[in-house]
């Protein structure tokens, strides 16, 4: 049996969310993972999950039951259908508003309060502010409320007035003709857009809309050990909604440059240290970089490519636990493809009284090398 996943986790929301976030949540993830439109695999799997973890967390019994016991509490109750001709669609209600703009006809339209917009930011840092976190201050245009109006859209010192097309109740009837006979659908108000009031004077800043374009600075912290295309979600730093809505959030997608001599892979970090015959046949002491800055390595004698020294605790920090990776610094001894004349008598010295080449025992061969280097 497949273990079930928090249903926070799965509507991306906090154990202490309101049923507004909640609601909101649901409906902007049912937009995105709908099979309808979302092609991956498991999008069906993925959007059952979606409802099912509404379904329980919208509905204050069932939630305070969740919170209690978990999955245990709430089994069989989860998973249901309808719940009842009387008891209205439940989070097929929200889907139906989320794809076509009106609810089932029977069911109670509350006022429509309509959310800002997400935003995207792409920052790039350092190699090294990846590794240990920093701290950024970054600006973007943005819809903010309007401080005249305070959002409303309103002149001050006026009223909203009840919208005459709808009396007030942000809805409207509309019939249409399906396969399965006439279907009475309630859709927002077009003249309201579903609030169920007017704006008569306008406020002159913004027009009414309650908002209006100014540029934004914000401090973003950056986690220690972030990697290259993550996103750090800044919930409610979006663009504000339309005459008192709630904000968007705001997602800063990371990029992070190149070091020049290091090679990242998770919390792992990988040094390829060139080293020449004499070095590898008599051992050395050689400088090699860190993310902090050098650090001196001991090259045994009789080393061969593609032994690796690991220094501990060198690499990145992991992201969701304590301690850090390390760092791999893998010897390479470089054959030169030109000699002096020098070198050459030497070389041939050497080769006189040198026992013939025999392959360490226990060693890496060639065909394991190439493999790291291709496939690793």
């Amino acid at each position: 049996m497949a273990v079930k996943r928090d249903y926070y986790d799965i509507l991306r929301v906090p154990k202490d969310a309101d049923e507004a976030e909640i609601k909101r949540a649901f409906r902007r993830l049912a937009q995105r993972h709908h099979p309808d439109i979302d092609t991956g695999d498991g999008a069906e799997e993925r959007f059952k999950e979606l409802n099912e973890a509404y379904r329980v967390l919208s509905d204050r019994q069932r939630r305070t039951a969740y919170d209690m016991f978990g999955h245990a509490g709430v089994d069989g109750a989860a998973a249901g259908g309808f719940e009842g001709f009387g008891g209205g669609f439940g989070p097929f209600g929200d889907i139906f508003d989320a794809f076509f703009g009106g609810a089932p006809a029977g069911t109670r339209r509350r006022q429509r309060v309509v959310p800002g917009a997400d935003l995207r930011y792409d920052l790039t840092i350092d190699f090294a502010e990846a590794v240990f976190g920093v701290t950024k201050s970054i600006s973007f245009p943005t819809l903010v409320a309007c401080t005249r109006c305070e959002g409303s859209g309103g002149e001050p010192g006026t009223q909203p007035e009840t919208c005459p097309d709808c009396n007030g109740s942000g809805e409207q009837r509309r019939v249409a003709q399906t396969i399965l006979g006439q279907m009475v659908n309630i859709v927002a108000c077009a003249r309201c857009r579903g609030e169920g009031r007017i704006i008569a004077t306008p406020c002159t800043a913004c027009g009414g809309d309650g908002r209006v374009r100014e540029e934004r600075s914000l401090e973003v912290t950056i986690p220690a050990g972030i990697d290259d295309g993550q996103r750090i979600a800044l919930e409610g730093q979006g663009e504000a909604g339309p005459r008192g809505g709630p904000n968007g959030d705001l997602y800063v997608a990371i990029e992070v440059r190149d070091h020049p001599e290091l090679v990242r892979r998770g919390t792992e970090l990988f040094h390829e240290l060139p080293i020449t015959f004499p070095q590898a046949a008599l051992g050395t002491t050689l400088t090699v970089p860190t993310v902090e800055g050098t650090e001196e390595v001991a090259v045994p004698a009789g080393v061969q490519s593609g032994h690796e020294i690991r220094l501990r605790g060198k690499g990145v920090p992991r992201l969701r636990g304590a301690g850090r990776g390390d760092l791999h610094v893998v010897v390479n001894v470089v054959v030169p493809s030109k000699l002096s004349k020098r070198e050459r008598e030497l070389l041939r010295e050497l080769d006189e009284v040198s026992d013939p080449a025999v392959l360490p025992k226990g060693g890496p061969s060639v065909f394991d090398w190439l493999r790291d280097r291709l496939f690793g």
